[in-house]
């Protein structure tokens, strides 16, 4: 899965800025074969789940057919001022900048088994603001899987005692 994966990733120097660089995911998305496979094994990171939560914007791309492969629903964590009823928010840092996650406040039920799903784990502040918003939803984190995780941040440090899994690490 991972030389799949790694064979379908562009990378993107000085993008969104100087020194960063940008892990394409297109080509990847543009492959069917590719694509098929790589929703699978996220889907069948972990046991039966209730909900999954997509993180704005590239991790709604996995976590809606993971949600539909799984039978559960599909809830959008998205940035502030996107979602029109009222919601939970959290701000995070980046690895370039801060910003701020909201969920809607009736997205998860209590007890909900919420699995976490984005594109990348980087320095992990946005999963880590996206447990924190499902655990103040009175729902419980099963866990969180990502397509790749940039190794070299060191993101699961933020994101101590929640069981996170990458389909390819660089």
């Amino acid at each position: 899965m991972a030389r799949l994966i790694a064979a379908h990733i562009r990378d993107v120097p000085d993008y969104p800025q100087p020194g960063v660089t940008f892990k394409d995911i297109t080509p990847l998305l543009a492959e069917p074969k590719a694509f098929t496979a790589v929703v699978d094994a996220l889907a069948a990171a972990f046991g039966p789940v209730d909900k999954v939560a997509g993180i704005e914007a590239r991790g709604f791309i996995f976590a809606a057919p993971v949600a539909y492969r799984n039978g559960a629903g599909f809830v959008p964590v998205r940035k502030q001022g996107k979602l029109p009823s009222a919601t939970f928010a959290q701000e995070y840092k980046l690895e370039y900048g801060t910003a701020t996650l909201e969920v809607h406040q009736d997205a998860f039920e209590p007890g909900d088994r919420v699995l976490i799903v984005d594109d990348v784990l980087a320095t992990g502040g946005t999963a880590r603001a996206t447990a924190t918003l499902v655990e103040r939803s009175g729902a419980e984190v099963a866990g969180i899987v990502v397509l790749m995780e940039l190794s070299f941040l060191n993101g699961r440090a933020a994101l101590s005692g929640l069981d996170v899994r990458a389909l390819l690490a660089v």
